[in-house]
């Protein structure tokens, strides 16, 4: 019987496969250039093929040229936009990293506040130039490198505290502590300038009518804040501290995950904070446990700015009846967000749920809008981003002591 002369398609489908590859590639880019029934079929969303023959339009035909990675972004950032929520956004691939870099400085390590004759120093951070220089909160600056800061703006006085790593500036700082006649101490210190990583937490004790307490400032909810807050609370009480003050003022929030476990330092049981949302069940986030005696007193101390993550433990420890709130009212975020990376190297960071107060209290005005907050116990009607705020906890909490 005859051998049939036809032999296997092998090389040729070896010639075409990556013809077919290439061009399946392109028409995946270019999904307008497909016929409308070839479209339909494999081109699974009508509305995602809109978007991208709109980026790939311009990208090509726009009179100048426009990467396809601003285009991209530009159109994420859109959508996001149109939500009219303004705590939700899209981080590009260099916010993002950005976002997740610690944040960090130029200067000396001070927190301060205006005041008529200069800066008052709120907060030293540890372990910085100005605390090995022996700068304690409550002092004033009154000139650096001999020129005088009243007068000058807050802007303007800081920026004079700045410059480059490894330089000296010359400070006249009036003492907190007066001298024995009741006369301020003037004196002038000689600072290395450094840069300065922004401590998620710092701590401070002070005295007052005899009563030694102490001071935890959280700046931010980030992930394992709870573990330095909780080892700064245990060594003010080792140290001898009577009380706490909690201060969070500034603080806009983050993780409501780190936030049910600083409220949980100080309260022993029950609900921290309930969510609900639309993607995820109802949730209720209790108390840990080994929180700190309840016979120790608390005191909190918010402003305007503090909000979402730092209202949950505020409002926690009020409706548990576990703190005094000492300030002004709080911002009123009754929402929390969520950081969902992409392929790109952003993410977005949306609004995914509501959450609630032990007491059953939303702190927004529904939904996205900003509401009353937390009403302090406690009011500071002015200056509570200064020394006057700090004052006004500490002798709150010293006349809670007994």
């Amino acid at each position: 019987m005859p051998r049939s002369s036809r032999q296997p398609p092998t090389a040729l489908l070896a010639l075409l496969l990556p013809i077919l590859l290439a061009l399946g590639l392109w028409l995946g880019g270019h999904p307008q250039d497909l016929p409308g029934f070839l479209r339909s079929a494999f081109v699974d969303d009508r509305q995602t093929r809109v978007v991208d023959e709109a980026i790939d339009r311009i990208a090509s035909d726009y009179y100048r040229p426009i990467s396809a990675s601003k285009l991209a972004n530009a159109s994420i950032a859109g959508v996001v936009t149109s939500l009219g929520d303004r705590f939700s956004h899209y981080l590009t691939p260099a916010e993002y990293h950005e976002f997740n870099t610690p944040p960090h400085f130029t200067g000396i390590g001070v927190a301060v506040g205006p005041q008529h004759r200069g800066l008052l120093i709120a907060h030293v951070f540890n372990s910085s130039p100005a605390a090995r220089a022996g700068l304690k909160p409550g002092d004033l600056i009154l000139r650096v490198n001999g020129r005088k800061l009243q007068g000058l703006s807050p802007d303007s006085a800081t920026a004079l505290i700045k410059g480059v790593p490894g330089t000296d500036v010359e400070l006249e700082i009036e003492e907190r502590a007066r001298s024995r006649t009741g006369r301020p101490v003037v004196r002038k210190v000689r600072i290395t300038r450094a840069t300065i990583s922004e401590p998620v937490v710092a701590s401070l004790s002070r005295t007052v009518g005899h009563v030694k307490l102490g001071v935890v400032a959280l700046a931010t909810f980030s992930s394992g804040a709870h573990g330095e807050v909780r080892e700064a609370v245990e060594h003010a009480l080792h140290g001898g501290a009577r009380g706490i003050v909690l201060d969070l003022r500034s603080n806009g929030g983050g993780l409501v995950e780190e936030a049910q476990l600083v409220a949980s330092i100080f309260v022993a049981k029950g609900t921290i904070v309930s969510t609900r949302g639309r993607s995820q069940p109802s949730t209720t986030l209790p108390a840990t446990g080994d929180a700190i005696p309840g016979s120790i007193p608390v005191v909190v101390l918010v402003d305007g700015s503090t909000a979402s993550a730092a209202e949950i433990v505020a409002a926690a420890l009020q409706d548990h009846h576990r703190a005094t709130i000492v300030g002004t009212h709080t911002f009123g975020k009754g929402v929390f967000q969520e950081q969902e990376p992409l392929s790109n190297g952003g993410a977005l960071e949306i609004t995914v749920g509501e959450y609630f107060t032990p007491a059953g209290r939303n702190l927004g005005g529904g939904g996205v809008k900003q509401g009353a907050g937390i009403i302090p116990e406690i009011r500071v009607p002015t200056g509570v981003d200064t020394q006057r705020g700090l004052t006004a906890a500490l002798d709150t909490l010293a006349a809670k002591v007994k």
